[in-house]
């Protein structure tokens, strides 16, 4: 039997509740309040929290470049260069593993946060305190196509969305005239081991998938200016969407024909936004200069040319571009992994050094002066580090124990490093973190909250961080 109860009683029981109701409701409105609402193409309505960026700028340095020539100083190595390592090796990708080997670059303290950078990055020593250093990398797999597909997509195969094409499905476009995810190339650049998969929207609708726009080509994208009238393109657009449209209806709203039928027409949008943005002839002769791109060397030219594009596109409205190295011939990499150093470190990790280091600190400062970087946020990382042991003479193998890796912008807190390998840089030890971290940070500074954005496939919510992550919360200002 249920106690009966007067009215009168019932109100003293459960008055005290109507305040812990009220309060709940206030916090509510307080926390959507904080939320920023997205566009009708984004798949929230809303972002789980406050975002702290808008855009990320992904800066993939594909060949595995050296954390210990490059973010992380390791003065043992010199006391024993030449000699055995002191512990046990692990399996490599070659397994041709020799003596230890101490770095061909000299470190450096720069900027008030003093932190150390190698004499491969002498223009990042200038912007190092926008930097947040992360010391304790680390990745499951040590083979180029495994180890991009994953640090892409969290996912060591292909057929997984990268995190491109997650974050353009979840936050939308703020620009309908261009996608919401670019991959820029430029000179010899080709995609890294793994091909154009590692662009893939998978499975999530297909006008999320990465753009690929060749940054210094006549025609960034294949047949971009029209051959025809832009009133005559409309008409036959107009006439092709109203077939469409009603096949879309009879497939009860396939997400995938829908897909076709916007990307047909953002297609016809960046017939006239493509060639505007490639377009740099009215940017000053100093930001040229700043950036690198009258530089003699042709491929430091050609990769200044993306960083300068990645700026026009964050001031577009883009979430997330990516850039591609260059290959640097001998002494370098192949064409997809240039900064893969089997042999000839010092050499072919100089040359990629120079390529990127001035464009990428051009793109930082610049950035910073236009109020643009608290709300873009640049990662730069490669799909894993290099051994502190020598390959055959002067190379060293992959390394994805532990590697560096550093954010800037977009709510970081800059000028620090996290957490450390050990003494010889073999191994991540003090809290040790991994992709999956670092796309659940990404995702935490766009306002999204990892674990939420999901999409349903095969009976499965799949998610970007899978059913790992966890937010860097350190690293944040």
């Amino acid at each position: 039997m249920f106690d009966r109860y007067s009215r009168r009683a019932m109100l003293q029981r459960t008055s005290a509740g109507f305040g812990a109701v009220a309060l709940s409701g206030l916090l509510h409105e307080a926390a959507m309040a904080e939320r920023v609402g997205l566009p009708a193409d984004a798949a929230l309505k809303k972002t789980h929290h406050e975002p702290k960026a808008k855009h990320v700028i992904f800066c993939f340095m594909s060949g595995g470049v050296s954390h210990v020539d490059s973010y992380d100083p390791k003065p043992i190595l010199k006391r024993f260069h030449g000699k055995p390592m002191p512990v046990k090796l692990e399996r490599t990708q070659f397994n041709n593993n020799g003596n230890v080997m101490a770095s061909p670059f000299e470190f450096e303290k720069a900027g008030d946060s003093g932190i150390e950078i190698s004499s491969m990055f002498p223009e990042m020593r200038k912007v190092v305190d926008e930097l947040a250093v992360v010391r304790s990398m680390t990745t499951p797999v040590n083979e180029h196509a495994q180890g991009n597909f994953f640090m892409h997509s969290g996912f060591p195969t292909m057929g997984f969305p990268s995190a491109g094409a997650w974050c353009a499905y979840g936050l939308g476009r703020e620009n309908r005239n261009l996608p919401g995810y670019v991959v820029l190339q430029s000179g010899h650049a080709v995609p890294p081991h793994g091909g154009v998969s590692l662009f893939s929207n998978g499975y999530l609708p297909a006008q999320h998938q990465g753009s690929i726009l060749q940054a210094d080509q006549p025609e960034a994208i294949r047949n971009i200016r029209p051959l025809d009238p832009q009133r005559a393109q409309r008409e036959r657009l107009t006439f092709a969407e109203s077939f469409d449209r009603e096949f879309l209806a009879e497939a009860s709203g396939d997400a995938q024909i829908e897909a076709a039928i916007l990307n047909y027409e953002t297609a016809f949008r960046m017939q006239a936004s493509v060639p505007e943005l490639c377009d740099i002839s009215g940017e000053t002769e100093a930001t040229h200069q700043k950036y690198g791109l009258d530089s003699d060397d042709a491929e430091k030219a050609a990769y200044a040319r993306q960083c300068l594009l990645a700026r026009r596109l964050v001031e577009r409205g883009v979430r997330f571009i990516e850039l591609s190295c260059l290959t640097k011939g001998i002494g370098a990499g192949g064409a997809a992994n240039p900064w893969d150093q089997h042999g000839d470190l010092e050499r072919g990790h100089g040359a990629m050094g120079f390529q990127v280091d001035q464009p990428i600190a051009a793109l930082i400062a610049d950035l910073r002066e236009r109020g643009l970087l608290d709300e873009t946020l640049i990662v730069w990382t490669g799909e894993f580090g290099r051994t502190p042991f020598s390959q055959g003479s002067n190379g060293r193998d992959h390394n994805p124990f532990g590697f560096s890796v550093w954010l800037a912008g977009g709510g970081v807190k800059g000028g620090t490093v996290y957490w450390s390998t050990d003494e010889f840089g073999y191994h991540a030890i003090e809290n040790k973190c991994g992709v999956y971290d670092l796309w659940a940070t990404v995702l935490h500074q766009l306002g999204i909250d990892h674990e939420r954005l999901t999409y349903r496939y095969s009976g499965r919510d799949f998610r970007l961080t899978d059913v790992h992550g966890e937010v860097l919360k350190p690293i944040l200002a």
